[in-house]
């Protein structure tokens, strides 16, 4: 049975805190970054398209082979909003009916995880795997220096450092 870690998140850019838990999943047969189209609570993103280039990117640059990007949320969204947890997972199972699929959240997921729609089912239907940052570097840390004009290099990879600085983004948030 393949099995298959789902790992959502903002990716808003994607850091090397990202890395520190993807790292920690090399024992799937594949990881599956699903980056969200919109976010559950509103929270502001740069464009899908070019966050996914800035995944793709990432993955270029990072050392796990098992790694790949999933934009299933472009196809399963509908113009309401964001698509669910439990949706997603439902059209990946759906995709892939003989994987067993694991959803990977981070700690502040964790904690507002009775939030998520359907949680119950999720947590019978498919495992949830809190999986927290060994490195703590955040999306966050990264627009804010990108807007300060401050160094990023420590921050995220190289092909993601120069997609940022050669097309300006996150500069004014």
């Amino acid at each position: 049975m393949n099995k298959i870690a789902v790992f959502g998140s903002a990716f808003n850019p994607p850091s090397f805190g990202h890395l520190s838990v993807i790292e920690r999943l090399s024992h799937f047969d594949q990881v599956l970054l699903v980056p969200s189209i919109a976010h559950a609570w509103g929270k502001q993103m740069l464009d899908y398209t070019e966050r996914c280039s800035m995944i793709k990117a990432f993955i270029s640059d990072i050392p796990c082979s098992n790694v790949s990007l999933s934009c299933i949320e472009k196809e399963l969204e509908n113009g309401q909003g964001p698509v669910t947890t439990f949706h997603l997972l439902c059209a990946l199972q759906m995709a892939n009916p003989n994987a067993e699929l694991t959803f990977v959240i981070g700690p502040d997921n964790l904690f507002n995880f009775s939030k998520f729609y359907k949680f119950e089912e999720i947590m019978r239907r498919w495992s949830v795997l809190a999986c927290p940052e060994t490195v703590a570097i955040r999306s966050t840390e990264i627009r804010e220096k990108l807007v300060q004009g401050q160094d990023i290099q420590h921050l995220t990879s190289e092909s993601v450092v120069k997609i940022l600085q050669n097309n300006d983004l996150y500069r004014i948030i």
